[in-house]
Formats: C-alpha cells, sequence, structure tokens
C-alpha cells in the first residue's frame, strides 16, 4: 500500500484511505442506504450472470443422466415386463425418493457455494450519508461514491472526480499491460472506451496500480464495459481437487467391475438354470442387482458435499475459503508464516509508557495520578499531533489525553503553523500560541534519532537516549521522542531545526497481541505445525512480541538485511531453527516460501499487499486479510481471513483436519458396506440351488441409508478429541492408503459372513423368502453398526453415543421404522419377497448382525492401534 503523506499524516498499511485532497465537499456525502436499495432493485446486483445458482430443473436433468438412476428405470422396466407391477412401481416410486435426495444435497452444495461467492465478492469502500463503510461490490450501486487506492479492483464502471496520481491496470478489457494514468473531471457525463491516459474513466474489474481516487459509479451488472463483452470475474466453484482425481479413479476402476461382473452374474445365472426366457429375466434382474452394488456412487458425492459444506463451515469461522484444495492442503499445513502486525496483534496503536528524566509510568497499568513532568511529556506529544488524527500513534496520544485528563490544547491555543514530516527530517513540529498571552510554544515529535539531532544532544546524552530506546524497543514498544521549545512572536523560520528545541521525553506505544493467540500458537505446537512470524519490525521488537506470542524465544531471527545478504542454499540451511523474521521487505517474502518449500515444508503464507501476491501465490496455502487487504491479495491467495485474526487460521487448519478425517471415515464406511452388498448378490449365482438374496429393491432401500449417511452423518461428525495434538497428515498420504482399505474390507467380509451364516442357518429351517428376510434383517442391522463404528477410529462406539449428531437418529430411527414395515406388513413382505418371521428367529438375525463387528471395538482399545491413530505408524503414511 502506498503511503501519502499530506501535512504530515501518513496512510498506515491496514487502514482505510482518507479522501484526496480537495474530495471533501458534497461528492463524499454519496447516495442513501435507501436510494442504493432502490437502485439495486431497479438494476440488479452488480455481478455477471455466470453467478447464479442452476434451477432445480437442471440438478434433476443431471442426476436423471447418473448411472444408478439408468439402473433403477431399467430394474423397474424389466419388473414391468415379468408381469410384476407393484414390485416395479415400488421401485419407480424409490427412483423419485433417490432423485429428491439427490436434489436436496445438490441444493445444499449450492446455497453454500452461493454464499462463498457472496463473501469473495471483491470489497468496495464507499460513502453512504457521509460515512465510509466497506461492502460486497456486488452491492454496489449506481451513482455509489467509491474510494479507491492502491491494490484496489474497480467495483463498476465509473468516472473519476478526484484523485492523486491514479493509475490503472486495464489489460482485462485492452490487452495492454502497461498501466494508464487517470485525470479527474468534476463534469465528465460519459465513459470512453477503455486505455489512453489522462481520462475519467474507470472499469469494472481493472487494477488500480498506483494512487488513490474517488469516482462515482456510472454502470453496473451486465451494463458495464466487462459484462458487455462477456468476460466473468472471479469465482467460487467445485475445483478437481486431489481426492477428487483419487476418487475419480477409484469409481471408474470399479465401474468397469461391475459392468464385467454384471454381464458375468447374467450369462452364469441364466445357463446354471436352463436358459429359458425366465432365467434370463430374472438373470437380468440379478446382473443389475450387481452392478448396483458395486458401483460406489456414494464417492462423487461424498466429496462434492463434504468440501463444499466444509468450505461454508470454515466461513464460519471467518475464513473464506476461495480454492478447494486449500481444504485439503490444511491438514498437511507444517509452516504458517504470519505477519504480526494485525494477525497476532490487534492492529491498532495503544499509548504504553512514559518516560521524561527518571520519571516513567506504564500506561497500561499504573493507576497512579501521572506526575507534572510526564503530564508535560504527554501535552508536548498532543501538541506536536493533529486533533483530527489519522496517524494511528497520534490517535493513540488522543485518546490517552483524553483517557488520562490532559488538557485539551485547542481550548486554549490556536495552530499558528505545521512542519510536516519529511524523508530527510523524520519529524514534524506543530506551532502553537496561546490565544490569551500571545506565548508560542513549538511541540516536535518524531524519531528518536532526528529528535537528539534537532536538540544538539551530545555524545554522551545521544548515548543514553538510544539506551533508553532500546529498552524500550525490548519491550516490543515502539518509540518516538518529544521535543519542546518556547519562542517569541514574529515570523517563522522555513524549516524547523532552527528551533531551540529541548528533549522532554519519549513516548512508547504498542500494538496488543491478541488475547487468544498463545491459546493458539500452542495449539499449533502440539499440532505439530511450526508458527513464524515475519514483520517490519527491528528485532528486539520483534523477538519481544514472538516471546509474549509462545514462540520460542530461544530460535534464531534473521533480519531483511541479513536475508538479502544470503544465498538461496544458504538460507534453506538456516531457515530449519527460525521463528522469527524482522525487517523484511514484503518482497522477501518469496524467498522465505522458496526456502521453507526447499525443505519439504508445506507452507501456509499471510499477506495484505500488493507485494505481497508473488510469496502467497507461491506457497501452498495462500492467506490474505480480508479487512486491511487488497484485491490482489485477495485474488492470489487460497483463504481469506475475514477478521484478520490469527486464532482464525488455526481454527481453519482444525476444521481442515476434521473435514479430512470425516471424508475418510465416509469412504471406508463406503467401501465396508459395498462387500455384503455385492457379495449376496454375486454369491447365490454360482449355487444354482439358492435364490437371489438382493434384488434391485432391496438395493434401493439399503441405499436410502446408505446416500444420507454419508452426506450427512459423516459430514456433520465433530473432530476427534486429538486432532491438534497428532502431525500433519503427510501430503502424499492417499485417501485409499492400504490401512483403510485393509480395514474396510476386513468389517465388509465380516459382515458379508454373519449375513451367510444367517442364510445358511435359516434356509435350514425355513423357505428361502424367510432365509432371504432374515439375511436382509441382519445386513440392514449390520449397516446400521458399519454406521456406530466408523463415526471414530479412535473411540469406542459408546462414547460416540454421546456426542451429539442430530443427523445420526434420523437415519438409525428411520432405517428401523422403514425394516419394521418390509418384514412385518404382508403387502410390502410381498414385494421384497419376503416371508412372515418368528421373533427369535428375527432376534437371533439381529444379534449376529451387531456382533459381527465387535472385533473392530475391541481393536480400537488397543496400543498399536492408538499408535496408529496418532501417526506413529502406517495409518498416516503414504499408500
Amino acid at each position: 500500500m502506498s503511503k501519502v503523506a499530506e501535512q504530515g499524516t501518513s496512510i498506515e498499511p491496514g487502514e482505510d484511505p482518507p479522501a484526496p485532497p480537495g474530495a471533501s465537499d458534497s461528492i463524499l456525502q454519496g447516495i442513501s442506504d435507501r436510494e442504493a436499495a432502490l437502485r439495486l432493485q431497479r438494476d440488479g446486483p452488480n455481478e455477471l450472470p455466470s453467478q447464479r445458482a442452476r434451477p432445480l430443473v437442471a440438478i434433476a436433468q443431471e442426476v436423471a443422466r447418473e448411472p444408478m438412476f439408468v439402473m433403477l428405470v431399467a430394474a423397474g422396466a424389466l419388473y414391468l415386463v415379468m408381469g410384476k407391477l407393484s414390485d416395479a412401481l415400488l421401485l419407480l416410486g424409490c427412483v423419485f425418493v433417490v432423485i429428491g435426495i439427490t436434489v436436496v444435497q445438490e441444493r445444499r452444495t449450492e446455497r453454500a457455494l452461493d454464499a462463498l461467492r457472496d463473501l469473495s465478492s471483491p470489497r468496495a469502500l464507499v460513502v453512504r450519508g457521509g460515512v465510509q463503510r466497506r461492502i460486497a461490490g456486488r452491492e454496489v450501486a449506481q451513482g455509489d461514491i467509491v474510494i479507491l487506492s492502491e491494490g484496489d479492483r474497480v467495483p463498476a464502471d465509473a468516472l473519476l472526480r478526484r484523485s492523486t496520481h491514479l493509475a490503472v491496470d486495464e489489460s482485462l478489457l485492452t490487452g495492454e499491460s502497461v498501466p494508464v494514468r487517470k485525470h479527474p473531471s468534476a463534469t465528465a457525463a460519459e465513459l470512453d472506451a477503455p486505455g489512453g491516459d489522462d481520462r475519467p474513466s474507470l472499469f469494472s474489474g481493472t487494477l488500480v496500480t498506483a494512487g488513490q481516487g474517488v469516482c462515482e459509479v456510472w454502470r453496473t451488472g451486465m451494463r458495464t464495459e466487462l459484462g458487455r463483452i462477456g468476460k466473468a470475474l472471479q469465482q467460487i466453484g467445485p475445483e478437481a481437487t486431489p481426492l477428487q482425481i483419487e476418487t475419480g479413479r477409484m469409481v471408474r476402476s470399479l465401474a468397469t467391475v461391475g459392468v464385467v461382473a454384471c454381464v458375468g452374474v447374467i450369462v452364469v445365472y441364466a445357463l446354471t438354470r436352463g436358459a429359458s426366457a425366465l432365467a434370463w429375466k430374472q438373470g437380468a434382474l440379478a446382473g443389475i442387482a450387481m452392478a448396483m452394488a458395486i458401483l460406489p456412487e456414494e464417492f462423487p458425492v461424498v466429496l462434492t458435499v463434504f468440501l463444499a459444506l466444509g468450505a461454508w463451515r470454515i466461513s464460519r469461522s471467518h475464513v473464506l475459503t476461495r480454492r478447494m484444495p486449500a481444504i485439503e492442503t490444511l491438514g498437511s499445513a507444517t509452516v504458517l508464516c504470519v505477519d504480526k502486525t494485525g494477525t497476532l496483534t490487534e492492529n491498532r496503536m495503544t499509548l504504553a509508557r512514559l518516560a521524561s528524566g527518571d520519571a516513567t509510568l506504564d500506561c497500561r497499568r499504573s493507576a497512579e495520578p501521572m506526575p507534572q513532568q510526564l503530564r508535560a511529556l504527554l501535552e508536548t506529544a498532543v501538541l506536536a499531533s493533529r486533533a483530527d488524527a489519522f496517524d494511528p500513534m497520534e490517535r493513540a496520544l488522543n485518546e490517552a489525553a483524553s483517557r488520562l485528563g490532559t488538557p485539551e490544547p485547542a481550548t486554549r491555543r490556536r495552530l499558528v503553523r505545521e512542519y510536516p514530516l519529511s524523508a530527510t527530517l523524520l519529524a514534524m513540529t506543530h506551532v502553537w500560541e496561546d490565544v490569551e498571552t500571545g506565548q508560542r510554544v513549538a511541540a516536535t515529535k518524531g524519531a528518536p534519532e532526528a529528535i537528539a539531532r534537532l536538540c544538539r544532544l551530545s555524545a554522551s546524552e545521544q548515548a543514553a537516549l538510544l539506551a533508553q530506546v532500546a529498552g524500550f524497543a525490548a519491550e516490543g514498544l515502539r518509540v518516538l521522542a518529544v521535543a519542546r521549545a518556547e519562542i517569541e512572536a514574529g515570523a517563522l523560520p522555513e524549516a524547523q531545526d532552527v528551533f531551540q528545541l529541548r528533549l522532554v521525553g519519549l513516548v512508547g506505544f504498542e500494538d496488543p497481541l491478541r488475547p487468544e493467540v498463545p491459546a493458539a500458537v500452542a495449539e499449533c505446537r502440539s499440532a505439530g505445525i511450526r508458527v513464524v512470524m515475519i514483520t517490519g519490525d527491528y528485532s528486539a521488537t520483534a523477538q519481544e512480541i514472538a516471546r509474549r506470542a509462545g514462540l520460542d524465544p530461544h530460535a534464531a531471527v534473521i533480519t531483511g538485511p541479513e536475508l538479502a545478504a544470503m544465498s538461496d542454499r544458504e538460507l534453506t540451511a538456516r531457515i530449519r531453527d527460525v521463528q522469527v523474521f524482522a525487517r523484511v521487505a514484503p518482497e522477501q517474502k518469496l524467498r522465505i516460501v522458496n526456502a521453507f518449500k526447499a525443505n519439504g515444508e508445506i507452507v501456509a503464507m499471510t499477506g495484505d499487499g500488493v507485494n505481497d501476491a508473488p510469496a502467497m501465490k507461491a506457497a501452498h496455502i495462500g492467506i490474505a486479510m480480508g479487512g486491511r487487504g487488497t484485491d490482489v491479495a485477495r485474488e492470489s491467495a487460497s483463504l481469506v481471513l475475514l477478521d484478520d485474526a490469527f486464532s482464525s487460521i488455526v481454527n481453519a487448519v482444525r476444521l481442515g483436519r476434521r473435514i479430512y478425517d470425516n471424508i475418510r471415515k465416509a469412504t471406508a464406511f463406503i467401501l465396508a458396506v459395498h462387500v455384503p452388498i455385492a457379495g449376496l448378490s454375486m454369491i447365490p449365482v454360482f449355487f444354482p440351488g439358492w435364490p437371489l438374496l438382493l434384488l434391485p429393491v432391496h438395493i434401493v432401500f439399503l441405499e436410502l441409508i446408505i446416500d444420507p449417511t454419508c452426506s450427512l452423518v459423516f459430514e456433520a461428525e465433530h473432530a476427534e478429541a486429538d486432532v491438534m495434538r497428532r502431525p500433519p497428515r503427510r501430503p502424499d498420504q492417499r485417501l485409499f492408503s492400504r490401512p483403510t482399505v485393509v480395514v474396510a474390507l476386513l468389517q465388509g467380509l465380516s459382515v458379508l459372513a454373519a449375513c451367510l451364516a444367517v442364510f445358511v442357518l435359516a434356509r435350514a429351517n425355513h423357505g428361502a423368502d424367510a432365509a432371504r428376510a432374515l439375511t436382509f434383517a441382519a445386513l440392514v442391522v449390520s449397516v446400521l453398526a458399519l454406521i456406530l463404528i466408523n463415526r471414530s477410529w479412535s473411540r469406542s462406539t459408546l462414547t460416540m453415543l454421546r456426542s451429539g449428531n442430530p443427523a445420526l437418529w434420523w437415519v438409525v430411527l428411520g432405517a428401523a421404522a422403514f425394516l419394521a414395515i418390509v418384514l412385518f406388513v404382508a403387502p410390502v413382505q410381498a414385494v421384497f419377497s419376503f416371508a412372515p418371521l418368528h421373533v427369535d428367529d428375527l432376534g437371533l438375525s439381529l444379534l449376529a448382525g451387531l456382533a459381527c463387528l465387535a472385533w473392530f471395538e475391541l481393536l480400537k482399545s488397543t496400543p498399536w492401534w492408538r499408535g496408529l491413530q496418532r501417526g506413529d505408524g502406517p495409518m498416516h503414511r503414504s499408500g
């Protein structure tokens, strides 16, 4: 962010810019909120139509093209051909239920993405009713007054009314990379074409590269130049993430297996049963059931829903996800590089300490009356500041004077002249005159070295002053020296170094550490994440802030000049034990990121300015400041901190780990549940005397349990208790890692064995339909057991029952109710090809379904398994 000086006041990074000189007239009243709302209602939001959500009909059409839907319709049609009208109607009815569930999932995802688009819309600083406020770019209305600064995106087509050296990059529209100068016009009423210097026209989506300006919005939305030529602005969308790519490969492989198995089942079934027409039809049903059992159509749904809703959940922790892969990468982050100002601290200055001669006062803690010597120091410092201060240090002085009861200078003095800060002399002087006596006083404040020179201190006095300054800096304070001179009436000199100033004392300021930072840093340490602080402050100040934040006080410090003198190889070697970088320029952050990456670290980097963009793009996770950051920084980032707080980054890491854990649980459940379904669909085909155990209608029933479980139950699971007490996940760790697949297959095979045992025993004592019913009951109960045990791979099922998850109980109770209906309501029994059951038999069947997974509960309690879950073993290693 550039600094613009006007009468000695500077714009600090992170602050909203004031209006350029001369812009404080009626134009800065802007339109009212009511008028803006009316114009937005008339013109629509300031966005392009590419951001509109898909209608329900479009979502339903996409669902109708899914393989599972096609197979359900084929099975229903086959039942009609076979004359089984009730079976066909039930199956086709279930088709619409499946469509309904899928549409609800898609709409839920769309709403989450819509919310993210609203948050990610470029921000605009507008003036409405004379009040400056930041709003989403989509809320900008025709006639709004917008204040622009370096690094901002122009939110709409506008006419420049006031400016200070404004230049804009219009390459988005013209293809010319050289920025063009803009010249304000108070009377222009038409927009020119893009390109060309010294014009007042500004265009939506273009980038302010230098200066400041005040513009009046002329066209919004589709009426802008950008909308007219049909270009789309940045939007959040479901990007193809590494997880989705890996899952896509798995789905394609299993789909191929399903097609081959389907054909094989049809042929084997028909040939082993006489190859009659009926055998071929029943074989076709068995083949469709087999394909439905193998096809893991839940995988893409899980990833889409989990990542979209995960991004929405992270946004509720004040972190906006602009790129979906960042959610996956969060769990692997090993280094967090953070700015001190505004991230670890509150980004506001407070007066912390006063020192004059031997008298000192800690303004943060002391409740004692202020000595007269220090009261004079504070009053002089206030006299050297502007009453309507914008500079954060001057604001802190005025606030302290008001709080501590120092007399208000303006009540008895008038400002005669101001000597502003300059590049050659880092000090400023105000000359005041007493309105009653006519006595004049010059009040000066500035850098201690500059004040020492103005006061003409001796070498020993300068050494004593700088030693005192070093003591302030060691406390993490920023220091200004204050001087004063009594002057005679008459003509004032042209330069402030003519005054016979005497040193009054030092004032120390601090940007207070956010109170939640030490706990958040400690949490990062327990999670195996190294926090590295990067600041422009001096080393002593940076080390004190680092100590208070909880960073390692013995870790090495590298300064910007030292960094500039190092080779890349030397930096890569030294950076391993560094936690603080001081006096660092923004452009040096890129070297820091690359050095960490060269050491194999997964790096998250924060930034807020134009110069931070390359480092954020180079980092695995770029994190922009949403409050004080520029649009360029936000566009380069994967995540945007809406409150600029470090604790929000830690919350995002915690949520990222939770999301990945829940995806792993859901995928393990999907793999496990498809094993018994596929087995019970295929095994009877190879035994001519066995009836088909699972028909398409049975599999649809199971899908009505599986689908909401994947998209609702596991997605809503809370984080594991140790989620921030285990090391980061390896970036090359696969979702379908060997331990995950082995455990899921063992779970599935256990359920399959139990169901086959129930069938064999039941068939020996009952008919085929009764055996099928008992087997199906055992399978449904086993599926519910799979849900319960996979909610956590570290805590017992009984412990997890005390962890709230409303969606779980809807699924469990709904499945139990539907199971009771299909087992005991005669017309439904007939459709499912079931026979009436004895209570004793049913009890044994249900018990078998629950008992078959008891081994996994015992496994959870073993030290070996707990070690795997903490990351001590292959569970956290690559595939």
